[in-house]
């Protein structure tokens, strides 16, 4: 696929409520400056989608009316606890897979794909407060920004998800392509502080985190075990 193709890139992003909104508007943001490219804002109906901050998101697509796409990119969040048990969301996650020649997530949106059993004997990476819960989904868990196994792009936690789409704007469109996507937004990372992974944030700082993190831990653990006897049943 390259940008000269005649075919519009279809492309589709998943809203769901209660999802982190940077893990969808990082990637749209690079992905809808693509050459041909059609970026969607896919979800069961087309009412506005509130994010786990509050930001309003209005779909452009319902699941049911959606064509084939070349790219599907599921976003994380705390929303995702619903979507791993959503029938409907993974049997659309499936059918679009089997067609799509990309697939991706950003942040925890790697645990819905394994939910639907998209990530069995694959390499992947998510937020690292759940990466450990990636081989009881199947995947092989990586540490990185973003980790490719074939089609299969996944990106760390939320800002990751501006790496991915770069990652996979040079993949369709060239280097140069996704190097001037880079330019025009000015992405040019240069934080205040190193406090932005585990390893290097202060160690006060990443208890506090766990500590506001741990009633949503024990759900997560809760619900992955759930998700994870289903899959070997399957």
């Amino acid at each position: 696929m390259t940008a000269a193709d005649a075919r519009p890139i279809e492309i589709g992003l998943l809203l769901f409520p209660r999802l982190t909104q940077l893990d969808l508007t990082g990637p749209f943001e690079v992905l809808a400056r693509l050459p041909g490219a059609r970026v969607r804002l896919l979800w069961k109906t087309l009412e506005p989608v509130r994010s786990d901050t509050g930001l309003a998101i209005l779909p452009d697509t319902a699941l049911p009316d959606c064509p084939q796409l070349d790219l599907l990119c599921v976003p994380g969040g705390p929303g995702v606890a619903a979507m791993m048990e959503d029938e409907a969301v993974l049997a659309f996650l499936r059918r679009q897979a089997a067609g799509a020649r990309y697939l991706a997530s950003v942040c925890t949106g790697a645990l819905v794909l394994g939910a639907a059993g998209l990530l069995r004997g694959r390499r992947a990476t998510t937020h690292w407060a759940s990466h450990d819960f990636l081989p009881a989904l199947g995947a092989t868990p990586v540490r990185a920004r973003v980790v490719r196994d074939g089609r299969l792009f996944t990106g760390g936690g939320v800002t990751a998800g501006i790496d991915f789409a770069l990652a996979i704007a040079a993949e369709i469109a060239g280097e140069e392509a996704a190097q001037a996507i880079q330019l025009q937004i000015e992405y040019a990372p240069d934080p205040p502080f190193a406090a932005g992974s585990p390893e290097g944030a202060p160690a006060a700082v990443l208890e506090r985190a766990r500590r506001r993190g741990a009633a949503m831990r024990e759900e997560r653990e809760a619900l992955v075990a759930r998700v994870a006897a289903r899959l070997a049943a399957a």
